[in-house]
Parts: C-alpha cells; sequence; structure tokens
C-alpha cells in the first residue's frame, strides 16, 4: 500500500533477513500451496488432451447437462426468492419486518443434504415420491437464496435515493418504483449473488444423489472411485472448473459494476412504503416461507422422529462429534493463519504481482470440493500422502477466503498513518501486527473462523473423498443414513450439524440487525 514505508526504512525491506523478505517468503509459499493442486489438475488434463486420452466417462454428457439445468433453474427460483425478498425487507414497512429480516439468514444453518434427505423421508411416509431435477431445484433455491438476498438487500438500501423519492413525490407506487429504478439498478449485485449460488450448486453432492440428478460433483467421484477412470473424472472435473471459472469472472465484474452504480448515490436511509391490510399479509408470507421450509422441514422430521433420540445415543456419536470438530479446529487454525498472513502481505507490498498472486490463492472457495480433493489425490498419490493431512489441505485451500475476505476488508479501513506511525517508531511488521493490526482485526477474525469451523463441519464432498478408511464424520454419517433410508439414525448427527449451522448463520445477524435498526418498523 501507498505510503506505509519511509524512505528511512525501504532499505531494510530489502535485506534478505529483515522481517518483510520472510514476511513475503511465507506468502509466496502458502500462495504455492494453494495453487498447487489445481496447477496439477491443470497438467493432468493437457497431457490427457495431448495424447489423445481425453474422456467424459461414459455418463458425463448427462452430468454436465444435469448440473447446467440445475444451476440455471436454482439461479431462476433463487434468484426470484432472493431478490423479492430483498426489496420487500428493504424498501417495504410492514409488521414484523426486523425480525422476518434476520430469519433470511436461517437456510445457511440447513445443508441441502440434511434438508433433500428430510424430505425424502417425509415423503415417503405420506406416499409422495421426492425425486429428480424439480425437487433439486427446490432444494437448492431454498438453501442458496440467502446469497442473492444479501447482496440485492444491501443494494436496495443505498442505491438510487433520489430517484425513488422522485418516483414516490410522483405518487408511484412501490411495484412501478421497484421495476423502472431499483431493479435495474440492482441487477449486478443479484447477479454476484446468483454467481455465488451457482458455486454452491456446482459443489453440491449428497443432495443430487439422494435426489437423483445426474451431477458433475457426484461423476468425479464415481469415475473416480468406483470406476477406476481416472481420465474421465479429470475431464470432467476440468468441465466443472470451466463452469466455475465463467461463474467467477461474471461475479467479480459484477460486484465491480455494483460498485459504480452506487458511486454519488446520497446517503441515508431509502424511501420506504407502509404496507397496510392484505399487501402487508402477502409480504409476511413471501418473507417467512423460505426460511420456514428450509429450517422448519428438518426440524418438524426431528419432532415427528423424537422418539428415536434416546436409540441414537451410541459411543459411535461422541467419536463422529470429536473427529468432526478435530478437523474444524485444525482447518480453521490453518485457514486463519495462512489467511491473516497473506493479507498482511499485500499490504505491506507494493508490487503487483504479489498483490495477484495473494487474490489467486483466495479463489479456491469457488473450487467444488469434488474437484479440489481429486487435485490433491493426484498430487498426492505419488508421495504417499496422509489421507488426513490431504484433508487438511483440502479445508486450508477452500476455506482460506472466507478468512481472508473479511481481513482484507477489515485492513482496508485502517488507515495508513497507523502503519506509519508504527514504523517510524522503529517497529517492524511483527511488532505492528501484535500492537496495532491484531486488536483492531480481532472481530473479522474470530467471525471468519467461527464460518470456517461450520463450513469445514458440513463440508460433505472433500470429506467423502479424502477421508481415510473408516473415519467418518457427522456429514458423512448423515449423508449415508440418508442414502440407506435410515434417517431416524442420523437424527442426532443432523442435529449437532444444524446447531452448528445456526451458531454461523448468527455471526451474520449482528450487520444486519444494525442495517433493521437503521430503520425500524
Amino acid at each position: 500500500m501507498p505510503g506505509i514505508f519511509c524512505k528511512a526504512t525501504r532499505p531494510q525491506s530489502f535485506n534478505l533477513l529483515s522481517g518483510r523478505f520472510l514476511l513475503v517468503t511465507g506468502a509466496l509459499l502458502i500462495a504455492l500451496l494453494a495453487l498447487l493442486p489445481i496447477a496439477g489438475l491443470l497438467r493432468e488434463g493437457l497431457f490427457g488432451l495431448t495424447h489423445g486420452n481425453a474422456s467424459l466417462g461414459s455418463d458425463g454428457l448427462a452430468q454436465v447437462r444435469g448440473t447446467l439445468t440445475l444451476l440455471l433453474g436454482t439461479a431462476g427460483l433463487g434468484g426470484l426468492v432472493g431478490t423479492a425478498n430483498g426489496w420487500l425487507l428493504a424498501n417495504c414497512r410492514f409488521p414484523g419486518r426486523r425480525g422476518l429480516r434476520i430469519a433470511q439468514l436461517l437456510p445457511l444453518a440447513t445443508p441441502s443434504y440434511l434438508l433433500a434427505g428430510t424430505l425424502v423421508d417425509l415423503g415417503s411416509v405420506h406416499g409422495i415420491r421426492i425425486h429428480g431435477l424439480g425437487w433439486g431445484i427446490a432444494v437448492m433455491a431454498l438453501t442458496t437464496y440467502p446469497y442473492v438476498f444479501l447482496l440485492s438487500t444491501e443494494s436496495f438500501s443505498i442505491s438510487g435515493r433520489r430517484q425513488l423519492e422522485a418516483c414516490r413525490s410522483l405518487g408511484v407506487g412501490p411495484w412501478s418504483s421497484f421495476r423502472r429504478i431499483a431493479l435495474p439498478m440492482a441487477l449486478p449485485a443479484i447477479g454476484a449473488g446468483i454467481a455465488l449460488m451457482g458455486m454452491e450448486v456446482a459443489n453440491e453432492l449428497g443432495a443430487v444423489q439422494l435426489l437423483g440428478i445426474p451431477s458433475l460433483s457426484a461423476g468425479i467421484l464415481q469415475a473416480w472411485q468406483m470406476d477406476g477412470d481416472a481420465t474421465g473424472a479429470v475431464g470432467l472435473a476440468l468441465i466443472t472448473l470451466c463452469i466455475v471459472l465463467v461463474l467467477l469472472v461474471g461475479e467479480r465484474w459484477l460486484r465491480r459494476r455494483s460498485r459504480r452504480w452506487s458511486e454519488g448515490v446520497a446517503g441515508g436511509e431509502s424511501p420506504a412504503w407502509t404496507l397496510y391490510g392484505g399487501r402487508a399479509f402477502v409480504a409476511q408470507a413471501l418473507s417467512v416461507f423460505p426460511p420456514l421450509i428450509s429450517l422448519g422441514v428438518p426440524l418438524t422430521w426431528a419432532g415427528i422422529n423424537a422418539d428415536q433420540l434416546a436409540n441414537g445415543l451410541e459411543p459411535e456419536l461422541i467419536l463422529l462429534t470429536l473427529r468432526s470438530l478435530a478437523l474444524a479446529l485444525a482447518a480453521t487454525l490453518l485457514a486463519g493463519c495462512a489467511a491473516l498472513l497473506l493479507s498482511i502481505a499485500k499490504r505491506w507490498s507494493r508490487s503487483h504481482w504479489l498483490r495477484t498472486v495473494t487474490f489467486l490463492a483466495g479463489m479456491g472457495y469457488a473450487i467444488p470440493g469434488a474437484v479440489l480433493a481429486l487435485s490433491l489425490l493426484l498430487l498426492g498419490g505419488p508421495w504417499q500422502l496422509s489421507p488426513i493431512l490431504l484433508l487438511l489441505w483440502g479445508y486450508s485451500d477452500r476455506f482460506l477466503a472466507v478468512n481472508k475476505g473479511g481481513i482484507d476488508a477489515a485492513l482496508e479501513r485502517l488507515s495508513p498513518s497507523l502503519d506509519e506511525a508504527a514504523t517510524g517508531l522503529g517497529l517492524r511488521w511483527p511488532g505492528v501486527l501484535k500492537r496495532v493490526h491484531f486488536p483492531l482485526l480481532r472481530g473479522p477474525i474470530v467471525v471468519g473462523g467461527l464460518l470456517v469451523f461450520v463450513d469445514t463441519v458440513k463440508e460433505l464432498p472433500l470429506t467423502f473423498a479424502l477421508r481415510p478408511f473408516d473415519f467418518d464424520t457427522l456429514a458423512v454419517r448423515v449423508y449415508q443414513y440418508a442414502g440407506d433410508e435410515r434417517l431416524a439414525a442420523a437424527l442426532w448427527p443432523a442435529l449437532m450439524i444444524l446447531a452448528l449451522g445456526l451458531l454461523a448463520a448468527s455471526a451474520l445477524i449482528p450487520r444486519l440487525d444494525r442495517d433493521a435498526q437503521a430503520s425500524p418498523s
């Protein structure tokens, strides 16, 4: 960052024994470890293409079609639900609005494979067949629409205030104002949220398997582990990477456009339309339905099978919980330390290449777990690396961006004068980090660590593919029980995952609650 280093300290920064050199070296090593698996996968793919061994396996085309159809359907339904609730809860006032605004985060607590499994079980009890793409689109939309809601409601809250005030002064109602002014200005933010939804769809394994949907994520693991078709697995992984790359580029471009839309917009609260009677009831119903279904269905299923809770308390549950917690704690620590080092290195360096490398290192969250697992198996197989080591490597790589994004945002809000004052007093980067940055970054580090912890507990494709033999976790066991139609046995593991997911969602509630308090209903 320009202006951080004064002239007296710059010559020291080029000393091979200086703290800055060690900082940059550590950041480059972390970036190398983050990018190495994908580089290995690309090398295998290019080798197959040049030697005429490229293949998508026997069901590859059906899996590509299934993933694309699921992605488009989820984008349409989830985008509609997220945008509608984003507008209603940002620009309309009706009873219960504040609580419903916070409730939109609850679907983040429900893994899609848990919602799919409980729906399948409840449907079998009542003679309803829960199967196929239609149900898959509904499940994925209900569990991922909060991405669109969070970005769209922020855009609706800050963009176009003057234009909406003009509409209101001319007697234009909320629907016409939304269609003519708010929606066009919020399209970049909505598109970015839909891209994030698409990344989750590409990563999904459990829900598509339970609902019988051919998908790339399931196809990769089937080709590699069951069919022994390494070439087909690599081909499917490369197709998945291409899809994710399009989503990632689109998400970044739309985020930049969203920021430009907001430039020069007057601050303050957006104008609000107060709804009464039937309109207020419809707004309440639209806002309560998605979280009620996504969280209410698993809780209803748990209540119906409450008599099975005593039978599910087995010693193995303790072992599964301890394994999940140990992996989650280790991944949280590794991802947190790596993210902090990358963010600090970027702040203390003015070189564009280092900024590019640290950005690329944080792209792991966009890579589906099955693709990352295959990459690590190809990379670690010849070296006979421990499955636990590969699993922790995969967790750290995939969830590095969760921690890094919050730390980067917090560092951007800190004035460079703080660093200049500290270095002027003779402190090098470890001292500045300890005395200045770390106390101010404690909140983002804790929130990011909590999200990594719970994401690790819920992660299924990566864990299922890389875990050692007879080393199950809570997520794997729920998936296995659901596949064997023994959902009653999955009650306790499912409830524990759900409780941890609610804890993760609660980490985002304070920020959303502050926004709601700024405009009380």
